[in-house]
């Protein structure tokens, strides 16, 4: 997904591709977003969520990275976390149990919920994540009453991409219902299936985001980062915490979202 983007930033010049090495992938944002879900309950208009996503925990992305993730978005006092996904890079084993060790503090009033993303196994990732409370969802929703009223969080497998396998899994959902997917390209299966809000990540923003050129490495996504709307569906896509292929960022740092639920018009 990168390759093409790591060209055009080595294009740009060495002093940028230092910059982006040294600093930007390093300064890491605590970022605010509404997202407008089509039948929120009312009790749950203002709901904030804490979404971390793509930590790729590996020797390119040191614990201190992920640590700052995890203490920024505990100092914003969220309602909920949402965790996207690839957590480690390549399924690195050597960093499967680190990077939950770094998770564990994560707390918030209506829980942790996570997803897997590409990079991550189906054993050893969910496993050290369950063993640290979060509530993982492979193909899964987990039904919880936020503020007296319904609430269904629903979790999709990065390899989950038909509308019939996702409706599956939302099938006999009711009151508010938030879908997870790593993939941003699960926006028209959402949409489909007249999903409220989608959180997604996998994108990185494009990592490498030029002046005039924008992110080359996320043009086949529907967007690289930020609000995307599409009938009745609302989707919010990070561009994540850490680096994959190559540790840079360039006019991209870094983030946390904080997102707040609302209802859309």
């Amino acid at each position: 997904m990168l390759r093409g983007g790591l060209a055009a930033a080595l294009g740009a010049g060495t002093g940028a591709g230092i910059y982006g090495a040294a600093y930007e992938r390093h300064r890491l944002e605590l970022t605010s977003a509404v997202l407008p879900i089509s039948g929120l309950a009312p009790s749950h208009v203002g709901l904030r969520i804490a979404f971390i996503t793509d930590l790729h925990h590996s020797a390119l992305v040191a614990a201190d990275d992920i640590a700052a993730a995890v203490s920024t978005a505990l100092a914003a006092a969220p309602d909920m976390i949402v965790l996207g996904g690839d957590y480690v890079t390549r399924a690195d084993a050597a960093y499967i149990e680190p990077v939950a060790d770094l998770l564990t503090p994560l707390h918030a009033p209506h829980g942790v919920f996570a997803v897997l993303g590409n990079h991550d196994d189906d054993r050893q990732v969910p496993q050290a994540l369950a063993r640290k409370g979060f509530a993982v969802l492979r193909d899964q929703r987990s039904r919880l009453v936020v503020r007296g009223e319904v609430m269904e969080v629903a979790g999709i497998r990065f390899w989950t991409k038909r509308t019939i396998d996702i409706a599956r899994v939302l099938s006999g959902a009711s009151g508010t219902v938030l879908l997870l997917a790593h993939d941003p390209r699960r926006l028209l299966e959402a949409s489909a299936l007249d999903v409220g809000g989608v959180l997604s990540g996998h994108t990185h923003g494009g990592q490498i985001v030029l002046p005039g050129v924008g992110a080359l490495a996320a043009r086949r996504f529907p967007i690289p980062s930020g609000l995307i709307e599409r009938e009745n569906t609302s989707m919010f896509v990070s561009r994540g915490v850490g680096t994959v292929y190559v540790p840079i960022r360039i006019g991209c740092p870094p983030e946390v979202a904080m997102i707040t639920l609302t209802s859309r018009t």
